[in-house]
């Protein structure tokens, strides 16, 4: 199956993510980390991701007479190539945003149902601004973010971090002013 097939499902985005940074979990594990899910689901997905290749098994143990698996990311395996995504449809488009959404309302209404959760602490974001640029500002803007951002996601779990789940979102709205007024 076609690894962007594969990731374009909110319930296999969510493992995606419970496995970044080099962390290794149980199935198990991960059906705790994503209790809205049936423990059936979890155990479906994990094993279409496996197979796939996008998860490789990182070590088993024997738990009261089963094998429990323990599985790690294989992140050149879960990551979209600049020729696929340029090559996606417009309705290829429309599914992966989809399920990026139903992805971040998900994490989000579990990070709301954790009674130690402190959005204000957290400092928790989640503003929209609408913004008018030129190709060129544009550009500028995305080299900027990347900038901020592409340090931080080789961090691994350690002491004192916590996972953070940051999803940029830039589109062109529908105008029909062009804006050189």
């Amino acid at each position: 199956m076609d690894p962007v097939e594969l990731l374009l499902h909110p319930v296999r985005l969510r493992i995606v993510h419970a496995l970044s940074g080099g962390r290794s979990l149980t199935t198990q594990q991960l059906c705790e980390r994503i209790a809205d899910a049936s423990k059936a689901t979890v155990y479906r997905h994990v094993a279409l991701l496996a197979e796939a290749g996008i998860l490789e098994e990182a070590g088993q143990q024997r738990v009261r007479g089963f094998v429990e698996r323990h599985y790690r990311l294989q992140p050149a395996r879960a990551a979209v190539s600049a020729e696929r995504a340029a090559a996606a449809s417009v309705e290829d488009h429309r599914r992966a945003f989809a399920a990026s959404m139903a992805v971040l309302l998900a994490e989000y209404q579990a990070y709301l149902d954790d009674p130690a959760a402190d959005p204000a602490a957290d400092q928790v974001g989640y503003r929209q601004h609408a913004i008018w640029l030129t190709a060129a500002e544009r550009e500028q803007l995305i080299a900027g973010m990347r900038a901020a951002i592409v340090p931080h996601i080789a961090n691994e779990p350690g002491p004192g971090r916590a996972q953070h789940l940051l999803s940029p979102i830039l589109f062109p709205t529908k105008d029909d002013a062009s804006g050189d007024a």
